[in-house]
């Protein structure tokens, strides 16, 4: 049966239907089969019918309002409302829908090609699942060259045995879609193709017919696939290719329906998102399967895998190009890394992927997007020179010079950019996500290599203005989260495209010194300094060498340089600086003040504590006159005093500048802002350095809590403190303590600036002095090697951080017995240290002494007296007699003559270092008793055993108070007291001496630390003296193992 459309009288408006049947039965019998497909549009319609038993029959069907008719409709929702007549389905038309499975105009897929998307594929089956009485409509949806069309394909060929019929249907545009349908009912009637099937009439009734035969009643178990619709007609998007995909939907709504599209937007039926591929394995395994090559072990297969991000089409075009030539992964790494366009041109299509490359698969998409708002197209070829993974609105809502009419359209409000994201969002070349919106990597690369073939120097410049103006101060809120958010698009600049065609000169000078600053936050310092050269350069083009905005670069520079340990160069800039302000603005300026200040924290690092005081105090006298004594500047310029002060070793005066600046701070911000904390912190320094561990932890604790509060549990400054409080319990003896801070801060500082941030690096080297105090010598080389292959990175090897932990690696090899080695990073610190420094300075006089202790080890008792004296005399120079500092290398040279039997100079060096301690320190600090434990050890091998049990005494209780019974520092004392006890033949006493030092130091070292067995050795000769043969024999036999073991 056939329907057609009759002529209209000139002025009867009734639609008059014919229907012509070559019938084989009774008309009536055959209209119920149609009885559902024409409805009249009011109940008042009325219907007259004449049938005529002859080949051409004729039925008028007319309404009495002249309304037309209604097809049938799903859900309440009407599909088409037409008012030309329906053609009847050909008589050949038959009960049976089974047709099986038509790919006819499906892409050619190999089906051993398609890998992974098992969960995507359950999903599938599962939406798709045929329900009695309702229609399943999925929508596929994500990014071109994601597999959706691969999937859908997959899918069916697995479970299409499950639906009467399967229908694939190219829904590129209106025209195919079309002409798919057509060729689907001749399919289903037989009949052959109309002569006038060009005829736009005959298309239409070929495709009415179409939606006829998936509405039958008894015709429900169908799956239809509408592919690449890719262009829908949706509110706010204006298309002229584009359409309503519902309107070729069967007017009934039973069978499936599956569309695969880059359109988010089809709400109308449920929603899949495709995206990468998320397992490495499976982009390897589409890599094998397209190159013919194996890949299970090969690292540069890997790494071209992780190149193209997950993306299908990216890895089954890299693998079809290496089947067809010799080239290796690398090599085709470096040809779409380096010759992107040039590999575009010479790529075969693949058959899978219907007339699209993976270098021009977001091509229509990106003219669909021209077409309507040209302002998002030129949004999309900016984010080309900005990282692909974060993008905001925020990034982009900045000022930009001379900007073009585009960019002046997008800025008009908020909505109006929101529009032009979504434009790109709704062909999917924009992710969108709460807060953020994204590219995929493959996509980045087309924006840079095809969208700007061109490079554009104007619309880099705008991606640095935005990066530029979003970088925030450290004295802003948040500043570290921020920049850490802006920092990926600064280092977008290292693509090597990029990098080689962009001109600085273009650049804005105060863009590049943000851009500089934002460098030096993350310790990319090579990088800051190239960009505060370039700042420089152009500040002095454009205003000159005296200009205060060229001056703030230099200053900037000087800190760099400072930073680095290049301080020749950064007392340099500073000079620079400082005259030209003086020049510019007068001495008393506060900028002026503000260099004047960092010359004071050079000289501090130098060693030339005189200058660095003069310095401060100029700096400090002056921030009083211009701002007051309260002013929160004045206040930083006191805290540096009193670190200053707390180098001298004067820590009454250091201690009442922490207390001005905390006071003033707490005034001035409260006591929970981030400035005062920072001075509770140095608070808990201090008195940590003094030996008042209580008062130090309370200060930790505050500045730790008041941290969380304000930045975060994971904030840089949090984590700070957080390390402060590991160095307080590692001196507590609270080793377990100590290591959990550690744990933390390291953990927070990776995750924060990366695992080979300086900052990090420093923990890590905390790390190294914690373990080799346990006794973990290999745990603690690990981290020592660890913070030096960093540093030597970051810094260089003659930087002084690197020169630190190259002489605590020396330390370690002393313990470890491998002097050779020890003497080797002593001699390259010490020569470091020397350049950095000169001779003179107390962290080169530091190493100096290390060296004398090393030399005393190996029994060179002139060479080690001739280092003690060395770093005496320049800690006296440097710091004067009463120094802490001076006082332990007193200690040491005191050591040293005892060990040669100076007894009376080693008595008199005690006896002088101990006063100066108890000065210093106060009597019952734990380095005060070092010394008078020390002084034990003296008065013991003197004979004077009642003044050595006196002396052990006295350190044990002062031990015993600030650190408790199981230090080890407590437990060294009791084993002393062990000693004694033994040579006055008090074995019982020298007994319970050893075994409590012996359990204190299984418990905190472990059995086999050397500490723990010089106790078991101890033990031995104990038992040697009771006559206890054979439990001295297991001693010695523990102890021999052990050190052998070490």
């Amino acid at each position: 049966m056939m329907l057609g459309v009759g002529p209209l009288s000139g002025t009867d408006s009734r639609l008059q239907l014919c229907v012509r049947a070559e019938l084989n039965a009774s008309l009536t019998e055959r209209l119920p089969e149609f009885s559902d497909l024409i409805v009249p549009t009011s109940s008042q319609d009325k219907i007259s019918m004449t049938a005529m038993a002859a080949a051409n029959s004729t039925a008028s069907f007319s309404g009495s309002n002249d309304q037309g008719f209604q097809l049938g409709h799903n859900a309440g929702y009407v599909y088409n409302t037409i008012n030309v007549a329906q053609a009847p389905l050909p008589s050949t038309a038959t009960h049976n829908y089974d047709f099986g499975v038509r790919l006819c105009d499906a892409s050619q897929i190999d089906e051993n090609h398609f890998i992974g998307r098992d969960c995507e594929l359950e999903q599938l089956q599962t939406w798709l699942t045929l329900s009695p009485g309702r229609q399943n409509i999925v929508a596929l949806y994500g990014m071109g060259g994601m597999g959706k069309t691969q999937l859908g394909i997959h899918m069916i060929r697995r479970s299409g045995s499950r639906y009467s019929s399967v229908y694939w249907l190219n829904a590129k545009d209106e025209n195919t879609l079309k002409a798919g349908l057509a060729t689907l009912v001749m399919e289903v009637t037989e009949i052959s193709a109309s002569p006038a099937l060009t005829d736009v009439h005959e298309e239409e009734r070929l495709v009415q017919q179409a939606r006829q035969w998936l509405s039958q009643q008894d015709n429900d178990k169908w799956l239809i696939v509408y592919d690449n619709y890719d262009t829908p007609r949706l509110p706010g998007i204006d298309s002229a290719t584009g359409y309503d995909i519902r309107t070729y939907f069967p007017s009934r709504a039973p069978g499936s329906i599956l569309i695969t599209t880059r359109s988010p937007r089809l709400t109308f039926a449920k929603q899949l998102r495709i995206t990468k591929l998320q397992d490495i394995d499976q982009s390897l395994a589409i890599l094998a399967t397209r190159s013919g090559r194996k890949v299970d072990g090969d690292n540069s297969a890997e790494r071209l895998a992780r190149r193209l991000d997950g993306l299908p089409l990216a890895l089954a075009t890299a693998g079809a190009y290496i089947s067809q030539s010799a080239d290796s992964f690398d090599e085709y790494f470096e040809l779409y890394d380096h010759s992107w366009n040039d590999l575009s041109e010479h790529s075969s299509e693949l058959v899978d992927y219907e007339e699209r490359t993976l270098y021009s698969t977001w091509n229509v998409s990106y003219q669909h997007v021209k077409n309507q708002d040209p302002a998002a197209a030129e949004l999309l070829k900016l984010m080309a020179y900005l990282d692909n993974q974060d993008l905001w609105y925020e990034l982009f809502n900045k000022d930009v010079s001379n900007a073009p009419e585009w960019w002046i359209e997008l800025q008009k409000s908020r909505a109006r950019f929101n529009r032009a994201i979504l434009i790109l969002h709704n062909y999917s070349l924009l992710e969108v996500s709460i807060g953020k919106y994204s590219l995929h990597t493959c996509e980045h690369d087309w924006t840079l290599e095809y969208l700007n073939r061109e490079f554009d120097n104007e619309r880099y410049r705008m991606a640095i203005r935005c990066i530029a103006a979003n970088v925030n101060w450290e004295s802003e809120a948040e500043y570290w989260i921020k920049n850490r958010r802006v920092l990926p698009h600064a280092r977008r600049f290292e693509h090597n495209r990029i990098k080689a065609a962009i001109d600085w000169n273009v650049i804005a000078p105060g863009d590049l010194h943000m851009l500089a600053y934002l460098y030096e936050q993350n310790d990319m310092s090579v990088e800051t300094e190239k960009m505060y050269q370039r700042a420089l350069d152009g500040y002095e083009k454009a205003w000159g060498p005296d200009h205060t905005s060229t001056l703030s670069t230099v200053n900037n520079l000087g800190l760099l340089y400072a930073d680095q340990g290049k301080l020749v160069e950064a007392e340099e800039m500073y000079r620079r600086a400082l005259d030209g302000y003086e020049k510019a603005w007068g001495p008393d300026h506060t900028s002026t003040l503000v260099t004047v200040n960092n010359l004071g924290n050079l000289y501090k690092n130098q060693g030339k504590l005189v200058e660095a005081e003069e310095m401060y105090r100029r700096a400090l006298d002056g921030k009083e006159k211009a701002w007051g004594p309260d002013h929160t500047s004045t206040l930083s310029t006191v805290n540096n005093l009193g670190s200053l002060y707390a180098d001298q070793g004067k820590l009454v005066e250091a201690e009442e500048m922490y207390r001005r600046a905390l006071d003033g701070c707490e005034k001035a911000w409260g006591p929970d802002h981030t400035s005062t904390l920072v001075t509770v912190n140095n608070l808990g320094n201090l008195y940590k350095n003094q030996g008042k561990l209580v008062e130090a932890e309370e200060m930790y604790r505050r500045a730790r809590d008041g941290k969380e509060k304000a930045w975060g549990p994971d904030h840089t400054s949090t984590l700070v403190t957080v390390n402060n409080l590991g160095n307080l319990y590692k001196n507590q003896g609270k080793l377990v303590e100590a290591e959990e801070m550690y744990r933390r801060a390291l953990d927070g500082k990776e995750k924060a600036w990366g695992p080979d941030h300086t900052s990090t690096l420093s923990t890590v080297n905390n790390l190294g002095l914690l373990y080799k105090n346990q006794g973990k010598l290999v745990e603690a080389e690990e981290m020592y090697r660890r913070a030096l292959d960093g540093y030597e990175k970051a810094w260089g090897p003659d930087h002084t951080s690197t020169l630190v932990t190259v002489n605590n690696l020396g330390n370690l090899y002393k313990n470890q017995g491998k002097l050779v080695e020890a003497e080797e990073m002593y001699r390259r610190a010490l020569d470091g240290k020397k350049k950095a420094w000169g001779p003179d300075h107390t962290s080169t006089l530091s190493t100096v002494n290390n060296l004398g202790s090393l030399y005393a080890d190996q029994g060179k008792l002139v060479e080690a007296e001739e280092m003690y004296r060395r770093a005496l005399d320049g800690c006296e120079k440097a710091w004067g007699p009463d120094h802490t500092s001076t006082l332990g290398t007193g200690h040491n040279l005191g050591n040293l003559y005892k060990n040669q039997g100076k007894l009376v100079e080693a008595e008199e060096v005690d006896r002088r270092t101990l006063d100066g301690k108890r000065k210093a320190w106060g009597p019952d600090h734990t380095s005060t008793l070092s010394t008078v434990n020390n002084l034990g050890s003296l008065y013991a091998d003197q004979g004077k055993l009642v003044e050595a049990e006196e002396m052990y005494r006295r350190a044990l209780d002062g031990y015993e108070k600030a650190w408790g019974p199981d230090h080890t520092s407590t437990l060294d004392t009791v084993n002393n007291l062990g000693n004694l006890y033994k040579n006055q033949g008090k074995l019982v006493e020298a007994e319970e001496m050893y075994q409590r030092a012996l359990d204190g130091k299984e418990k905190a070292w472990g059995s086999d630390h050397t500490s723990t067995l010089s106790t078991v050795n101890n033990l031995g000769s104990l038992y040697a003296d009771q006559g206890k043969l054979v439990e001295a024999e297991e001693m010695y036999r523990r102890a021999l193992d052990g050190k052998c073991k070490s």
